[in-house]
């Protein structure tokens, strides 16, 4: 099955959302519903705010479902300012009731062997529902996981 990715454009960034990572934490549309409305089509717009918000708000999705692309200069001014940054700490959060949310760079293998490269955000199912194994999918709310 082909993987759905979305782009939203607006100036200098570019909002990419994947579905399958989705865990539907609702966290892009509650602070930011004049951008992020599920009920629109096209569900993301980029018109009603400035892009430092846009940028902040992705920054929150729990699962990496959605992600900024900037163009080459802000890419690699930001670029440099994250290689400055002397903190190469990985953060583990343990959801209430959903995922392992892993906040930085990581290689996840896959039983095939496969490594995969993920950075930012990445949600882990630990309920055992998921049908995207090792990413969460939200089954976690279907299956009312609580722990």
């Amino acid at each position: 099955m082909k993987e759905v990715i979305k782009h939203y454009s607006k100036d200098n960034i570019t909002v990419v959302w994947q579905p399958a990572k989705c865990s539907h934490s609702k966290i892009c549309f509650h602070d930011l519903p004049q951008v992020f409305n599920p009920n629109n089509r096209p569900w993301v717009t980029l018109s009603e705010c400035s892009e430092k918000e846009v940028i902040a708000q992705v920054k929150k999705c729990p699962s990496g479902a959605l992600s900024i692309k900037q163009n080459e200069e802000v890419a690699m001014q930001e670029k440099n300012m994250q290689e400055s940054d002397t903190s190469n700490t990985t953060k583990v959060k343990v959801a209430k009731g959903g995922p392992l949310l892993v906040e930085g760079n990581i290689t996840i293998t896959m039983p095939d062997g496969e490594e995969v490269a993920k950075e930012g955000m990445t949600a882990l199912c630990r309920c055992g529902a998921s049908a995207n194994k090792p990413y969460c999918d939200g089954s976690h709310s279907k299956i009312e996981f609580d722990t």
